[in-house]
């Protein structure tokens, strides 16, 4: 019972943690303000399966951060940064891009072993 306390006072200190740099970061709408729309299609891969799933982001209220939890419960201070290469991607006007990141937490003793895989479409406007 105590092991199970630990991990989730753990997870909890990393969730909030998160939360707090996405409030703090800068809003995507005032960093690509001719945005209208933006949709990503993540897949995270282990050696013979994976998980998708969709994303649209609310550009009004998104912020200019595009981090992704590891999505195995086991691993620790796993985390997608898709951050630097989306924003290069939007300040260029891609309309079209995607890119992949390896996890950096671990499972045990072990590194994590999840790649996750993304596609982005975006919209601009006037």
């Amino acid at each position: 019972m105590m092991m199970s306390h630990r991990m989730n006072s753990a997870a909890a200190l990393r969730f909030a943690d998160r939360r707090k740099r996405e409030e703090e970061a800068p809003r995507l709408g005032q960093q690509v303000p001719n945005l209208r729309g933006l949709r990503l299609e993540i897949e995270e891969r282990t050696g013979i399966g994976g998980t998708k799933h969709v994303r649209c982001i609310m550009i009004d209220r998104a912020p200019a951060l595009f981090l992704i939890q590891c999505g195995d419960p086991r691993c620790i201070d796993g985390e997608h940064d898709l951050s630097g290469a989306v924003m290069q991607a939007l300040r260029a006007g891609k309309t079209a891009f995607g890119g992949s990141d390896e996890c950096r937490g671990s499972i045990g003793t072990s590194s994590c072993a999840r790649v996750l895989h993304f596609q982005a479409q975006a919209e601009y406007g006037a």
